[in-house]
């Protein structure tokens, strides 16, 4: 255990806290047990490590990843009772999806260290309620999304942009643009960020990011589904022929049957395969209204999680339109119900419409219809119900 001490040290003293992700000060630290669920590349080891510096007690706090050489030979609830015996009251636990029994460990831990807080990260594909042992009356789950716009405004010009809820946008956007036009140029660095924005080791090298994406998007095929699904080799090869037709498409609206015909798998696995590419951070599903989904149905239409991956697996085929949309459903996913409306793209809330367009989108589609709005690329400022859409990326 001493080395693993020494290693966490090396690690907190390397740690910036310059660029901070959202949840570093959201995260409810009274919880014994907390679990930050996301796609590989969203930055959850920077997040525990920044968390143990920021708010932690570095004294009694260790840090571990759970593929570590340390766990060929020794177990995860040793080294936790270990640990607390030396007086140790935070054990931060990396990837724990790499480990196997990783629930059962921890609930054990949970249960018979009382004076130990856990604080767990995971591939967004664990379902930790559905584990072998039951954690969901133990653990408080959050989910780190990728980088935000506003996040990727910070990194770039190193300006603190306040986050806004959606209701402010609505109400005050045209004031909010007007006093961020004062700090930045919001176009091109929205450009910037549709294309390599979205995960933040695009900063390692802006020239390799987009070879890095597509690593990344074979590692979460090959290693962190197969771990959960333990799927065989042809389906992981279907999964990426399934992304490659959502990625050209503008945007894709599934047909079961014609797609089922072109990725060669039958109905039922290839509805089961889109959940899966869900779960593992690389679509989004949209539905007409979220009551009465079912395992087995499809959804309206299918967008990838976010316009970085359009790049990545289309490359020129891309669909401006296609990416816009891609943008605005990926920075509501999480924060509000997203629907697809019978009117326009989308509808927020069950309440609020929106018709997603270039500057030259007019408000044909929603004339004479309540609370409707058209949020627009290639505008700095709006006007009353015309919103520009960069403005929707400031919400976490």
């Amino acid at each position: 255990m001493e080395d693993l001490l020494l290693e966490f040290q090396s690690k907190i003293a390397g740690i910036s806290l310059n660029l901070q992700r959202y949840l570093v000060h959201q995260i409810d630290l009274s919880n014994r047990l907390i679990a930050v669920k996301g796609a590989r590349g969203a930055g959850k080891t920077t997040l525990l490590l920044q968390m143990a510096k920021l708010h932690l007690p570095l004294q009694s706090t260790l840090y571990v990843s759970l593929d570590h050489i340390y766990f060929f030979d020794n177990k995860l609830y040793h080294l936790a009772k270990q640990f607390t015996q030396f007086g140790g009251t935070y054990l931060l636990l990396d990837e724990v999806h790499k480990y196997p029994d990783w629930s059962r460990e921890i609930k054990l831990i949970y249960d018979n260290f009382p004076e130990l807080n856990v604080i767990f990260t995971s591939s967004s594909m664990l379902e930790i309620y559905k584990s072998e042992s039951d954690l969901s009356r133990r653990a408080v789950t959050y989910h780190l999304k990728e980088l935000s716009f506003r996040e990727f405004i910070t990194f770039e010009t190193r300006k603190t942009v306040p986050v806004y809820s959606f209701l402010e946008l609505l109400e005050h956007h045209n004031r909010i643009a007007t006093a961020l036009l004062d700090e930045i140029k919001p176009l091109p660095l929205f450009e910037k960020y549709l294309k390599i924005g979205a995960y933040p080791y695009y900063r390692e090298s802006e020239s390799l990011y987009i070879q890095k994406l597509q690593n990344t998007i074979n590692l979460i095929i090959e290693i962190d589904i197969n771990a959960v699904e333990d799927l065989n080799y042809d389906t992981l090869v279907k999964l990426k022929k399934l992304l490659i037709s959502v990625a050209s498409s503008a945007p894709f609206t599934p047909n079961v049957t014609k797609l089922s015909e072109k990725v060669g798998v039958s109905r039922n696995m290839l509805v089961q395969s889109i959940k899966i590419l869900e779960r593992a951070g690389l679509v989004n599903e949209l539905y007409r209204d979220t009551s009465g989904i079912g395992v087995l149905t499809k959804p309206e239409k299918l967008y990838l999680k976010n316009s970085n991956l359009m790049y990545a697996l289309a490359k020129d085929n891309t669909n401006v339109g296609n990416v816009r949309e891609t943008f605005f459903l990926n920075q509501f996913k999480g924060l509000h119900e997203i629907n697809r409306s019978e009117i326009a793209d989308f509808v927020i809330d069950k309440t609020y419409v929106f018709e997603i367009g270039g500057k030259n989108k007019t408000k044909k589609q929603i004339t004479n219809v309540e609370n409707a709005y058209v949020a627009k690329d290639g505008i700095e400022i709006g006007f009353a119900n015309i919103i520009p859409v960069w403005l929707f990326g400031l919400m976490y």
